[in-house]
């Protein structure tokens, strides 16, 4: 009898073993054969799961993205007041280390072909990404609120928090005379001089 395969797992396990191609190589320049290749499979067998490379690509990035996005969750539970919270959201722009620097420096690829090549797939993309951050930060300003740490004006500054971490995300990126680390601390302690409750 012959064995069933689940498509949509078969494909995310192709994805998962081409998922370091795009730091290898680089998202431009990543080709179906390379994937094959990677993967252990013919180039003909890819397309019965994958109608092109930006199709595999996204995969990738998927997987990367789900993986972020759990292990935020899982972070933000670890720490302990809404000050180290918001500041664990901007871990992704200040974070030097070696794994993070390797996303990074593929998320910045990421972000030249979207504004290079105004790609529609991408900015819906870069769309519901936003969101569940949004939902993210909305809910831990709306804690430390409830838990008395914060005013609760401070529930309408999560726009203002999003752009300003995309902000050093960009200043990063583009200028290499930039102290993300100090930019950050300044806007963290002004944010929180502004709509923390002081304790006295």
């Amino acid at each position: 009898m012959p064995k069933i395969v689940n498509k949509e797992e078969r494909r995310r396990e192709i994805a998962l073993s081409c998922s370091d191609l795009i730091h290898e190589v680089g998202i431009k320049k990543l080709t179906v054969s390379q994937a094959a290749k990677t993967a252990g499979i013919g180039k003909g067998t890819i397309y019965e799961y994958f109608e092109n490379k930006e199709d595999i690509i996204f995969e990738i990035i998927n997987i990367h993205i789900d993986k972020y996005h759990e292990e935020f969750e899982k972070n933000i539970q670890k720490e302990k007041t809404t000050r180290d919270k918001v500041l664990h959201f901007f871990k992704f722009a200040i974070d030097d280390s070696e794994e993070n620097m390797k996303h990074f420096d593929g998320f910045k690829e990421y972000l030249s072909i979207v504004l290079s090549e105004e790609n529609e797939q991408m900015l819906s993309f870069n769309c519901s990404c936003s969101s569940f951050f949004q939902v993210q930060l909305t809910k831990i300003l709306q804690e430390g609120i409830n838990k008395g740490e914060l005013k609760k004006e401070a529930i309408d500054l999560v726009e203002v928090i999003m752009v300003y971490e995309r902000g050093l995300s960009i200043t990063k990126m583009t200028q290499n005379d930039a102290d993300i680390k100090v930019l950050c601390k300044k806007f963290i302690d002004s944010l929180f001089e502004l709509v923390e409750i002081k304790k006295d």
